[in-house]
């Protein structure tokens, strides 16, 4: 190659510059949060929380660095929602009317319904999420999608948060929702109903788009034998990733808890 040997061992034994040691340093902390959150943040994410510990840094400059080490967000499959709307049951206003962001805790909730796949057969997820927080407040598990799944969603959420009265209850016209059952129970807790429009699903998008986010980062991921694996699988990912781990970009680069907490704080302050 035409190099001389003092040449090249001079080379060899050259330090690193300062701009070439920050390189090797980003690079090591976007490995660490992209391993630590198993692969699925992207370079937004990345980025917000190599800015979270004081580094200062561009998007692109992490875009970049990810792409050269080969570190992909895991891609999968968009998820479709179906519901059974097809029923004479009475149904609730648009009350919500894509007011996705309240002011506090406990003031709309969202609520829907999703299918995983196991070995065993469907299981069915029912979730409840806060809007302020984007924190799943309420969920169940069952092997059949009836009213009793969605019923123990909402009781789970209520024990959990003790909502005030006049929370907007919102989900889709499904008849699970539309059941006499589900509408006493919020009658009862003296909650506002509201429900999407026929046939519009961006007026229950932020819980749609959870359990999208839940079907790319972990179902689609995932092999289930069992429902009971499933259900393991499911607690882990709501209650501690989701809830307490994973950051969201429509709270400010917070966790659902996080958000939740500094709320009541500066409360008390």
């Amino acid at each position: 190659m035409q190099v001389s040997r003092s040449g090249y061992y001079k080379w060899v034994k050259r330090k690193p510059s300062t701009q070439e040691k920050r390189r090797q340093k980003l690079k090591k902390r976007i490995q660490h949060h992209y391993y630590a959150f198993k692969k699925r943040y992207g370079s937004l994410k990345v980025t917000e929380k190599l800015r979270q510990e004081g580094l200062v840094v561009s998007a692109k400059t992490v875009s970049r660095l990810m792409k050269e080490m080969g570190l992909r967000s895991i891609t999968v499959k968009k998820y479709k929602a179906t519901t059974n709307s097809k029923h004479k049951l009475p149904v609730y206003d648009n009350v919500l009317d894509r007011q996705f962001k309240p002011e506090a805790p406990n003031r709309a909730w969202v609520s829907d319904i999703t299918y995983i796949a196991t070995q065993q057969g469907w299981v069915y997820l029912a979730s409840v999420m806060d809007l302020y927080s984007r924190k799943i407040v309420g969920w169940a598990l069952s092997d059949r999608m009836t009213k009793e799944l969605v019923l123990e969603a909402f009781d789970k959420a209520c024990i959990r948060q003790k909502p005030p009265k006049e929370l907007i209850h919102h989900s889709d016209r499904g008849a699970q929702y539309a059941s006499k059952d589900y509408r006493e129970r919020i009658a009862t807790m003296e909650m506002t109903g509201s429900m999407s429009r026929k046939g519009n699903c961006y007026d229950n998008a932020c819980i749609e788009a959870f359990h999208s986010v839940l079907k790319k980062e972990l179902i689609y991921q995932t092999k289930f034998k069992t429902r009971k694996q499933a259900y393991e699988a499911i607690y882990e990912y709501i209650e501690l990733e989701y809830n307490r781990i994973r950051i969201h970009s429509a709270i400010n680069y917070l966790t659902p808890h996080e958000c939740e907490k500094r709320y009541y704080q500066q409360r008390v302050a």
